[in-house]
């Protein structure tokens, strides 16, 4: 999940980003309520996400690892940064808010808005917008989110992906990013 926090960790205004509140969406991503961030894990309450693709000049995607604080899928390996939706908050908005913490840069172009995705299982449930950008300023990630980060190659990453632990939803979402690429040349 694109949680982006601890439940320890303050969020603006000091409010606990567990009592964050969230659009709870519908299967085709109509709001249909409000929650608090726990208890739409908790209940597993459809929400909102955005994933980002992050490339730098040279073409390479951005790859971190998680913390081991993380909610949801702790010290696992990501190839998008990205978070759940406020209330009221765009995914566009969530895009580039979201891409601008974690990457630790100020500036960044609007990531660019690919395409949308409903992803479910027996524990998770929201829908994921899927954007990339172009990254050429100095990163500096949050070390509350990132354990460890760097730019790999295309091809560097195809390896990794058969050697270490991917959180499922990036996974997904880059598996349905490489066909939407093969079908939009």
């Amino acid at each position: 999940m694109r949680d982006q926090s601890s439940a320890s960790d303050q969020g603006e205004g000091g409010v606990l980003s567990a009592d964050e509140v969230l659009d709870i969406v519908d299967e085709r991503d109509r709001v249909v309520g409000r929650a608090p961030r726990a208890e739409a894990y908790a209940r597993r309450l459809r929400h909102r996400c955005a994933f980002v693709l992050v490339r730098d000049a040279a073409d390479r995607i951005f790859v971190h690892r998680r913390t081991a604080r993380k909610l949801v899928f702790p010290s696992r390996y990501d190839m998008f940064v990205g978070g759940v939706l406020g209330a009221g908050e765009s995914y566009d908005e969530a895009a580039l808010r979201e891409a601008e913490e974690e990457l630790g840069v100020t500036g960044l172009p609007a990531p660019t808005p690919l395409f949308r995705f409903l992803y479910e299982t027996p524990e998770h449930a929201w829908w994921s917008g899927v954007y990339e950008v172009r990254c050429e300023l100095p990163v500096r990630p949050q070390a509350e989110e990132v354990a460890w980060h760097a730019f790999l190659s295309e091809e560097e990453l195809a390896v990794r992906l058969g050697e270490w632990p991917w959180v499922p939803d990036g996974y997904e979402a880059y598996r349905r990013l490489r066909e939407w690429y093969a079908a939009h040349p």
